[in-house]
């Protein structure tokens, strides 16, 4: 929920900021104090584009602030925000919640940080957006879409309809995963042959020389030493003879080296003397590393070549491993990838008459079972339109909308003339779109006798805040968590109606956090937290505003001037106290 905002040289506000709890909260103020400032505040953290003129006149930006938390039992949402906020580097403050910023320039240019990040505006409205749900005096607009009608229908269907779309989805992308590569294999065939053969080629070259990795690097290491194999052999053969004795006759009385530590080994530990004999276990271990590299040295000497044509192998060797480098990779390891991603590529194509067969027939079960996924969420849908079409229609009843009824009209979408994968349905063509072939339109009947028509035909602005309102309180029954905000969802109405709306207010905030601009008593009475925007005009005729939260003394007075500017008088003040009351009441039973 939104526990705090604080709002810096927007509009008239010069400066504000202002806690908000669970609940219902109101926010009312006189007309131009600057109540809708705080919607657009909210809007601003929704992500919504910034607009410089609403920057206060002689300040260089405008700043908006708000405090997130996250409520508890919300797993998908804790999810979600938890992924933003491990994708943008964002962090917690210390009692866990989560500060969005939005920073407006007056030159136009607009800034938004979450978490103490900098982050595009695109990923703040990602974050707020199961947070925050702004219904301004626009906002309406956005029930005007069909893909957003539509959404709310699948809201209100849950569940069920949430598994029947994610299975229309899954065979949806079999289906034109399929078929695109049945496109491009038939549109392609000679392309593809003509590919398939050059990779044959290739292998059929590399497989030929057979090479193996690393094979390129060992082969020049073993030409230099092939190079220079007479000095590299009288060297060794020297060492060895160092170490082992001379086989020579003419140096059979020189003494190795292993004789000599063989030698001092046996004289050291003939000695009574301890020091000295604490010297044979390190000529011993002398003695055996000199035995293992008289070894080594042996093994060195007999692998080498006895004769110089080994050196031309390696070179005609070396020649052929060129001829590979020189066309696929700078070196055999990356020849041998090469050959590995050939192997994958030609295994996919397959342009023969049977691979196609068996091709076009994926393809086809795939749309017909696409087609099976799409008429179950539009059966769904249509069971669940009926359902959400009456819940709306009697929330209306109480909204001094008595007699209007709203029809939600699920319609099958024809595919048109240049639609790039129809799908066939029956003995039609349908578009198949990511959400389903269907088209949602919500229709409002306003009265007894009058034809069901698109709401953006048949409703007023005052109207369509109403059927929001309705819709949310009918949706809201099955979800829970969300800060919802209204800006003056009352207009043009009032007495009972008024009532009915505040009533409908509080029952939404049983389980929603709900922010309210109204001008309205009757709904202002039904409040858990009522602030107040207050304007105050200086010396020089400058207006500027900030917002305040009402004592339970204030709300009376408040309420009262509300009462068309009754707050100094008994008679309002005795009418607002009864106001409370009833309202206390209502949110009591």
């Amino acid at each position: 929920m939104l526990a705090e905002i604080r709002i810096d040289n927007l509009g008239v506000i010069t400066e504000a900021s202002a806690r908000f709890d669970g609940g219902l909260t109101v926010l009312t103020g006189e007309t131009g104090a600057g109540k809708t400032m705080v919607v657009t505040s909210l809007h601003l953290l929704s992500g919504v584009r910034a607009d410089s003129a609403r920057v206060r006149v002689g300040a260089s930006r405008a700043v908006v602030e708000g405090r997130f938390s996250v409520a508890a039992g919300n797993s998908h949402v804790e999810k979600e925000v938890a992924r933003l906020l491990e994708s943008a580097g964002a962090q917690r403050d210390d009692d866990g919640s989560i500060i969005a910023v939005r920073t407006v320039n007056s030159d136009g240019g607009s800034r938004a940080h979450l978490g103490g990040r900098s982050i595009p505006v695109g990923l703040l409205a990602e974050f707020t957006d199961p947070l925050l749900t702004v219904h301004g005096q626009n906002d309406q607009l956005r029930l005007l879409r069909p893909d957003q009608q539509r959404a709310a229908l699948d809201r209100f269907g849950g569940k069920t309809i949430t598994a029947l779309r994610e299975r229309y989805r899954t065979h949806r992308r079999r289906w034109l995963d399929a078929r695109a590569e049945l496109l491009d294999r038939t549109n392609r065939a000679r392309e593809l042959a003509q590919e398939a053969d050059r990779l044959q080629f290739g292998l059929d070259e590399i497989d030929a020389v057979a090479p193996e990795r690393g094979e390129d690097a060992q082969i020049v290491a073993d030409v230099l030493r092939l190079s220079d194999l007479d000095s590299l052999r009288e060297a060794a053969a020297a060492a060895h003879g160092v170490l082992a004795g001379y086989d020579s006759a003419d140096a059979a009385e020189a003494a190795s080296a292993l004789d000599l530590l063989g030698e001092a080994r046996s004289r050291v530990d003939g000695c009574d003397d301890p020091a000295l004999r604490e010297l044979g276990p390190r000529l011993a271990e002398a003695i055996t590393v000199i035995t293992d590299v008289t070894a080594d040295l042996s093994g060195y000497l007999g692998d080498l070549p006895s004769d110089q044509g080994a050196l031309e192998s390696l070179l005609t060797r070396q020649a052929e491993l060129k001829t590979l480098t020189r066309k696929y990779a700078a070196d055999i390891d990356g020849v041998l990838d090469w050959a590995d991603d050939a192997r994958e590529r030609l295994s996919r194509l397959d342009v023969s008459s049977e691979a196609l067969e068996k091709l076009a027939g994926e393809v086809d079960s795939e749309a017909a079972a696409t087609a099976d996924a799409a008429g179950a969420l539009t059966t769904a849908r249509r069971k669940a339109a009926t359902k959400l079409a009456k819940a709306v229609s009697k929330e209306l009843a109480g909204l001094a909308m008595g007699r209007a009824v709203l029809d939600v009209h699920v319609r099958d979408r024809e595919a048109g003339t240049g639609d790039s994968a129809p799908l066939p349905v029956g003995d039609r063509m349908l578009h198949a779109g990511e959400s389903g072939v269907d088209d949602v339109e919500f229709r409002l009947a306003a009265h007894a006798g009058a034809p069901a028509l698109p709401i953006a035909r048949s409703a007023s602005g005052g109207e369509m805040s109403r059927v929001m309102l309705a819709l949310e309180v009918v949706l809201a029954a099955s979800e829970r968590g969300a800060t919802m905000v209204f800006d003056e969802v009352d207009a043009g109405v009032g007495g009972r109606a008024a009532v009915e709306i505040g009533r409908r207010l509080a029952r939404l905030s049983r389980t929603h956090q709900v922010i309210v601009v109204t001008h309205l008593p009757q709904v202002a009475a039904f409040a858990d937290t009522h602030l107040v925007v207050d304007k105050v005009d200086d010396a020089e005729g400058v207006v500027s505003s900030g917002v305040r939260t009402l004592t339970d003394t204030e709300r009376v007075t408040e309420l009262a001037r509300m009462l068309a500017g009754l707050d100094d008088t008994e008679t309002g003040r005795a009418h607002a106290e009864e106001l409370l009351a009833m309202a206390h009441a209502e949110r009591e039973s």
